[in-house]
């Protein structure tokens, strides 16, 4: 396992997974090519971002995705959704941990989907607030 940190949160990629940044983006793949986590970081000025605020955002920016359901991701808490399109099959998070959101999407071929679904979830609840990322809140 690799420890990847950024100045916000850390968060621990297998061996057979690679990570970078790319711009405000982290990418994480598996190094089969099967398919890529991102994830973006998005900060409040003030308060938290609660579930209403989440439900919201995903509505708006996430149409795509019929069904949410709450979920928690190591440090972090909010919903997940999935869809498919163009044929890529594409999963989203948005979670939030006080005034810290991470919006998240895992892509591969439809034909490829579901094969790296437990791998991703093992991946993504290793996250932790770095201590950097950890407010007054």
């Amino acid at each position: 396992m690799n420890v990847l940190e950024t100045e916000w949160w850390t968060l621990l990629v297998p061996n057979e997974w690679w990570a970078e940044s790319e711009e405000d983006t982290i990418l994480v793949g598996d190094r089969d090519d099967v398919g890529c986590i991102e994830i973006s970081t998005l900060h409040k000025e003030q308060g938290g971002f609660g579930s209403a605020e989440l439900n919201s955002l995903s509505q708006e920016e996430s149409p795509e995705v019929s069904n949410w359901s709450s979920v928690r991701v190591g440090d972090f808490s909010g919903i997940q959704g999935a869809f498919t399109e163009d044929d890529a099959a594409i999963r989203e998070w948005y979670v939030a941990n006080g005034a810290m959101l991470l919006y998240i999407t895992y892509s591969c071929d439809s034909e490829n989907s579901g094969l790296d679904d437990a791998a991703v979830d093992e991946i993504l609840g290793t996250l932790a607030v770095s201590a950097h990322g950890a407010g007054p809140d």
